[in-house]
């Protein structure tokens, strides 16, 4: 079932936004006509892959990854080893060749996997895990497979966005089937970018935007507003706290927007 949220920007001009974007003069308006405080139109598909014990296809503006997670009834050798308890929670991801207006072969014709796309999984792993028990999932390995069919900017955000809509489907089957006692979802967990483009702080910044950013920024957070990770990077400038602090404002804003959108794709199973 496909669950559509369209950011709208009445509502999100109503939350706090940061005092920094009030007093910002007025610009241009974005290439896709958004507000700065907006985000993309999003949508989820869920059981996208019939073969995994969940999983969804979220699509965010021009974005589409699916995100799809499969158990493994065992857990790393190195959990075994340090007798360590609990299940464990890991990602991989990756890019399609036809992801990108040009062909980006694929990892394995270079023999090793890149850099970026290590980094990435690594920070979808760490996301996921945030957001559950590992005692309560047993002595299981949920792997959540991320694979970008098309990229538009804010790839990592909606691999991880999309990967706790499939984590919660996924653990919703294992508790119907009674392979889980109790649900080990302690949160939910969702990511946004945000940057300074121009001069001015935006919100879920695209291709265009990403590639010429001054500053650029991804917040990952659980529900209730904790940060799990910070990704800033003054691109082609630097930035101040009065900057910082109109990110954050941003990025909090269009994360309740996500939470939200992600409950009621589960919501509608």
């Amino acid at each position: 079932m496909a669950t559509t949220f369209n950011s709208n920007s009445a509502d999100l001009a109503s939350a706090q936004a940061p005092e920094a974007l009030d007093a910002a003069p007025v610009y241009r308006p974005r290439s896709d006509g958004r507000q700065p405080q907006q985000l993309r139109p999003l949508r989820f598909r869920n059981h996208i892959a019939p073969h995994a014990t969940g999983s969804t296809l979220i699509e965010w503006g021009c974005t589409r990854v699916i995100c799809g997670v499969t158990v493994e009834a065992t857990v790393p050798r190195w959990m075994k080893e340090q007798g360590v308890a609990g299940g464990w929670v890991t990602a991989e991801y990756a890019m399609l060749p036809y992801s990108t207006t040009q062909r980006k072969p694929r990892d394995i014709t270079r023999g090793k996997l890149d850099g970026r796309s290590q980094e990435i999984q690594r920070l979808i792993g760490r996301a996921m895990r945030a957001s559950v028990d590992l005692e309560k999932l047993g002595p299981r390995t949920l792997w959540i497979d991320c694979d970008v069919l098309q990229a538009d900017g804010g790839t990592r955000t909606a691999a991880i966005t999309g990967s706790y809509v499939a984590l919660a489907l996924a653990t919703r089957r294992l508790l119907a089937t009674g392979a889980l006692p109790e649900s080990p979802i302690r949160t939910a967990v969702a990511a946004v970018s945000v940057g300074i483009v121009a001069g001015r702080p935006l919100l879920d910044l695209d291709y265009a935007e990403d590639s010429t950013a001054e500053v650029d920024l991804n917040l990952v957070m659980t529900r209730e507003g904790e940060f799990i990770e910070l990704q800033g990077t003054g691109e082609h400038a630097t930035f101040t706290d009065a900057q910082l602090s109109a990110l954050l404002g941003l990025g909090k804003v269009g994360l309740k927007e996500l939470l939200a959108a992600q409950q009621a794709a589960l919501q509608a199973g």
